[in-house]
């Protein structure tokens, strides 16, 4: 009897023993699959905002120009004045390449480190189209004056386009980009450390 009390009490023992390593493994498991899964959820996300984040804007402006020069190249012929008006078309477009951003996601820690992000890359694309011009048959407009008008046109357009603005409009886009970023990773508790020094976490 005895020895039967002794067999029941190791099974028991062996029992609950089995039940506790099992416990324990089922809870370390799931851990493990949550750390996982947080993992993938955060970084699929980036992987989706892996592409080119752009800003455009359009200006347009018209310019008259007015060419003063001798009839037929001749100083003793009075001088004549042809004029000119162009429309020039501009658009302007601030983009950042996201393949080009750095984020570290530290499951372990639970952290989402933003290592180095992209710079701007700012084109500026004018076109310039002749509205009307007056020259006359003894002083037409020569490819050398069309050449000289539009450069200036499309000189003066560069000008127009405030480039600092354009900057700041595509920074705050590509900042809230990133946002989608960061609210989903503060959803799983995952703490957001910049790196750059560039980004404002505070209201998050």
């Amino acid at each position: 009897m005895k020895n039967k009390n002794i067999i029941l009490s190791f099974v028991g023992g062996a029992i609950a023993m089995l039940f506790i390593f099992l416990l324990w493994n089922s809870l370390t498991k799931k851990a493990e699959e949550k750390v996982q899964n947080d993992y993938y959820i955060i970084t699929n996300q980036i992987r989706k905002m892996n592409k080119m984040v752009v800003m455009e804007q359009d200006f347009s402006s018209m310019q008259k120009t007015k060419i003063t020069s001798q009839i037929l190249g001749s100083t003793h012929l009075p001088s004549t004045e042809k004029e000119i008006i162009t429309f020039t078309k501009t658009n302007a477009q601030v983009s950042y390449d996201l393949n080009k951003m750095k984020i570290e996601v530290d499951s372990i820690n639970k952290k989402l480190i933003i290592k180095e992000l992209p710079n701007a890359d700012i084109r500026i694309i004018p076109s310039v189209e002749i509205q009307s011009m007056d020259d006359s048959f003894f002083n037409r407009f020569s490819d050398k004056d069309f050449q000289k008008i539009t450069k200036s046109a499309k000189e003066n357009a560069y000008k127009t386009v405030n480039q600092n603005r354009l900057r700041a409009e595509g920074r705050k886009q590509l900042t809230e980009n990133l946002d989608q970023i960061f609210v989903l990773a503060k959803a799983l508790n995952y703490t957001i450390e910049d790196q750059t020094g560039q980004i404002n976490l505070t209201n998050l």
